[in-house]
């Protein structure tokens, strides 16, 4: 899942950052309106968490415009008021979530995981290919029963594969789905994680490749 976060208070931001990256998530972050509005304009997110009130340009502004732009990003706005009116105008304006703050973490955690599953077509809650399963809930592989160990970004990688449900996925949108913006494009980094992901899982091996289009996952068994 690729998230944004948009937050001018740096300590919240980062922190958000850190506790979303060691859930599994790619994580962007913004401290300030004009620089998050460009990030969410010409990056696909799942979710963006975003603070109302920013400099440069305001949280209602960013969340108007990706509203008429009809992005599939959904929204989590956060808010230092907790009153009802600001939670009513925020959901009316186009958000899909509302959070005031302080908050509790896995309450975040939760609420963006959920908009992550809508941001998506649904997919079940276990992805299978032959006798390899995946629960995203819980954060496991299985193989035969047997739990193999992957690292966040192998089980990124996995998770986005078996979505795809047998078609072909480029490694540049795997960079995009499982990475940051950090991620260097020109490196190595995909077809290294592919490959120690192929070990783990075994033979006969279920990820093809398919020379000069990317990856797929072959047995695939939609539930």
């Amino acid at each position: 899942m690729r998230v944004l976060v948009i937050e001018d208070e740096q300590r919240l931001a980062d922190a958000i950052a850190r506790g979303l990256r060691a859930e599994g998530m790619a994580v962007d972050v913004a401290y300030g309106g004009t620089e998050g509005h460009e990030k969410a304009t010409f990056t696909r997110y799942d979710v963006l968490v975003l603070d109302r009130d920013l400099p440069g340009m305001h949280g209602d502004d960013i969340l108007a415009d990706l509203v008429e732009k009809g992005t599939l990003t959904r929204v989590l706005m956060l808010t230092a008021s907790s009153g009802i009116n600001d939670r009513v105008e925020g959901l009316s304006r186009g958000a899909d979530d509302y959070l005031s703050k302080p908050f509790a973490f896995p309450e975040l955690v939760a609420r963006v995981r959920a908009l992550g599953r809508r941001a998506t077509p649904a997919a079940p809650p276990v992805l299978r290919a032959g006798d390899i399963e995946l629960d995203p809930a819980k954060r496991t592989v299985s193989r035969s029963g047997e739990l193999v160990e992957l690292t966040r970004k192998e089980f990124g990688v996995l998770e986005v594969l078996l979505s795809a449900q047998g078609a072909v996925v480029s490694s540049e949108e795997l960079l995009e789905r499982v990475w940051d913006e950090n991620a260097d494009p020109f490196t190595t980094t995909v077809r290294v994680t592919v490959m120690t992901l192929r070990r783990k899982l075994g033979e006969p091996g279920v990820i093809d490749t398919v020379v000069g289009a990317g990856y797929r996952v072959v047995g695939d068994e939609p539930a």
